[in-house]
């Protein structure tokens, strides 16, 4: 065992991890080391195995252009993307170095270029979605934020690559058609975002393109498959933690706006629910310290002022039923300006 030890502290493979963990063995916290080639982690100590067969997720960052005295660590490629025809993995045939060519190779770059057309479009639009998805980041104010922008990111491509396969977007604005799939993706997995903010990191493309181009798709998909496209139920409080967030409210005024909201979903309110949820904030403010002014409210929700006065109007005849009663007293409540 001991000469095992004096092995693992003399070679380059093993590495000292500056880190405790406890051995059963030793019975304390002791150093480990780790053996990149069997990916064990084992005590410095006595040599006990803590972890076997573990998976280093790190990037490999390895040189592979020795013959060329090139210290640029290059990797092997990319993940394969089931979306595109060959996965993503296909051979690229480069011009050779010093600037000559010759006539074959030439070719061979041409017709490989022809032959790749639908997958440099997919590319092209993968990206924009990528990037749209990853300035979405202040949208999503939730736990595992990362994993959930990139599962969003692959349902909204997984969108576009049906819609790109029907040859129906053609000569229509890209940048719409993009945003349009991430607004559909969020809404089919539950995570619904209004369409001005949607907008909001789109490529230029304005609110009426989008919506448009939301019509569109959902047009599309349906007729293809025969039946109604699934966009998922919205309610008020998909939007309302998100809108306190952005005004700056206090917990017990957000507990309180989110009962309001779960108690307005039982009433027949023939408004929206991004509306409902501003009017709902507006009557919360008004019942607390924090008073925000009617535009602030409009900012945040973007909600016309209008409208969220519309929905006051008819949020009104039951506000006694919406607030709870350990939030504002009944005089309080019915001391509200009347719409």
């Amino acid at each position: 065992m001991l000469l095992l030890i004096i092995q693992w502290r003399s070679r380059k493979k093993y590495e000292k991890l500056v880190m405790e963990t406890y051995c059963p063995d030793c019975k304390k916290s002791t150093e480990v080391v780790f053996d990149h080639s069997a990916g064990d982690t084992v005590c410095y100590e006595c040599g006990l195995v803590l972890e076997a067969h573990s998976i280093d997720e790190t990037s490999e960052w390895r040189t592979f252009a020795n013959e060329s005295g090139d210290n640029d660590p290059v990797r092997v490629g990319g993940p394969s993307n089931p979306l595109l025809a060959d996965g993503g993995l296909s051979t690229v045939i480069s011009k050779p170095a010093g600037g000559g060519h010759s006539d074959i190779l030439s070719s061979l770059g041409r017709w490989q270029n022809r032959g790749t057309g639908n997958d440099r479009n997919l590319l092209i639009a993968f990206k924009a979605i990528t990037t749209m998805a990853e300035r979405s980041v202040r949208l999503f104010i939730v736990n595992k934020l990362r994993f959930l922008i990139a599962f969003l990111k692959d349902r909204a491509c997984e969108i576009y690559k049906k819609v790109e396969d029907l040859k129906s977007v053609r000569g229509r604005n890209q940048d719409a058609i993009y945003a349009a799939c991430l607004y559909i993706a969020c809404r089919q997995e539950d995570r619904p975002r209004t369409v001005k903010e949607i907008c909001s990191i789109a490529n230029g493309a304005t609110k009426k393109e989008i919506g448009r181009a939301k019509e569109f798709i959902v047009k599309q998909l349906e007729v293809e498959m025969g039946q109604s496209m699934d966009m998922g139920t919205i309610h008020a409080g998909d939007f309302l933690r998100r809108f306190c967030s952005h005004l700056g409210m206090t917990n017990q005024a957000v507990k309180a706006a989110q009962e309001a909201v779960q108690k307005a979903d039982e009433l027949d309110i023939r408004r929206s629910p991004i509306s409902i949820a501003a009017a709902i904030i507006y009557i919360i403010t008004q019942l607390s310290d924090d008073k925000k002014p009617l535009k602030d409210i409009s900012l945040a929700t973007g909600v016309a002022e209008g409208t969220i006065r519309n929905s006051y109007k008819d949020l009104h005849p039951h506000i006694l039923k919406l607030i709870p009663s350990s939030f504002a007293k009944e005089e309080d409540i019915r001391n509200l300006c009347s719409p």
